[in-house]
């Protein structure tokens, strides 16, 4: 396992972070494909032992279940101080007016809920799941620094939205000296590479790190897109339905790494990945496992150099996609 700082700061993850919306009990939440407790333990404990120690979870992941399971799990495992821990907050929790967004009511109620299913005194990395616009982003970044001031968090990260939003917040925070945002997590993969145009350039000139979600595009990177099989997770998963279409670029561009993935006698998931872990201002993808071969070519992917023609032949299928993701 390789390990980088992340983005300007002096903490260091593992060049993969798991991503545990996976893990959480089927009967909380919107989600019947998730595994509880006794089937999600084990990928933790095979993260852990390939060197994995960047876990990216959310408040809203199948109602907190989510939490429970990965707090429980990573400190039953090893000490606190030798984990990452990342969570999320913005999306519905309860019914009431308050129960959801980035205000500092709800802020202030969801970390120590947060903190509190987790089984820790403090998350190294808190982040906003998405861009709240019926919150002043002022009242956001006040309350995410009183909550690092708190100790409850010790830095705090954003997750998708517009370039020009970031920038904003980058320049309030620093304006009133207020925590500043050390990391976005972002959809980005081969199929999805609209980042690229203000996102990434952004990061990379602000010392930010990015940990891009949905690398593999929901799975669609990893088979020929004729492949594509019917699970209880495509049936059900109404947000990764918004995500991709099936038009003729997205169908070349998979078909693309079956060719370079064949050529080189290795899977779809491995070149995919590498493509990705090689592009600038990328820190840690985050990952997704239900089953063990997920984790297995994922920590393969950080071995394999991409070649400059391969590249070119990964990404000539592209065209431009609209936004997806930030909702």
């Amino acid at each position: 396992m390789h390990y980088l700082n992340l983005g300007g700061t002096g903490l260091q993850v593992s060049r993969l972070c798991l991503g545990c919306m996976t893990y959480g009990e089927p009967d909380r939440g919107p989600h019947p494909w998730t595994l509880p407790e006794a089937e999600s333990r084990p990928f933790l404990k095979r993260a852990l032992d390939a060197g994995i120690t960047f876990f990216d979870t959310a408040n809203v992941y199948s109602a907190g279940s989510s939490e429970e399971i990965v707090g429980k799990a990573l400190l039953d495992y090893v000490p606190r101080h030798e984990i990452v821990l990342a969570t999320k907050v913005n999306g519905p929790m309860r019914k009431d007016a308050n129960g959801r967004g980035l205000s500092r009511k709800a802020i202030m109620a969801e970390i120590d809920a947060s903190l509190k299913r987790l089984g820790t005194d403090f998350v190294d990395l808190y982040q906003i799941h998405r861009f709240d616009p019926h919150t002043p982003i002022e009242e956001t970044l006040e309350a995410l620094h009183d909550v690092v001031k708190a100790g409850k968090a010790l830095y705090i990260g954003a997750s998708s939205m517009h370039a020009w939003q970031f920038a904003k917040a980058l320049y309030l925070a620093d304006l009133h000296g207020w925590t500043r945002f050390v990391s976005m997590q972002n959809h980005y993969n081969l199929i999805y590479r609209e980042e690229e145009r203000e996102m990434m350039g952004l990061c990379i000139e602000e010392g930010i790190g990015v940990i891009p979600w949905s690398p593999l595009a929901r799975g669609k990177l990893t088979r020929p897109w004729e492949d594509q099989p019917t699970t209880k997770r495509a049936e059900t998963d109404e947000f990764g339905k918004t995500l991709y279409a099936s038009d003729a670029s997205d169908k070349a561009v998979v078909a693309a790494t079956a060719e370079v993935a064949a050529a080189r006698g290795l899977p779809q998931a491995q070149v995919a990945l590498a493509w990705l872990l090689a592009q600038p201002g990328v820190t840690a993808p985050i990952i997704g496992a239900s089953k063990p071969h997920h984790l297995d070519d994922a920590v393969a992917a950080l071995a394999i150099d991409l070649s400059t023609e391969e590249v070119a032949k990964l990404e000539a299928a592209y065209t431009p996609h609209a936004v997806a993701g930030f909702e």
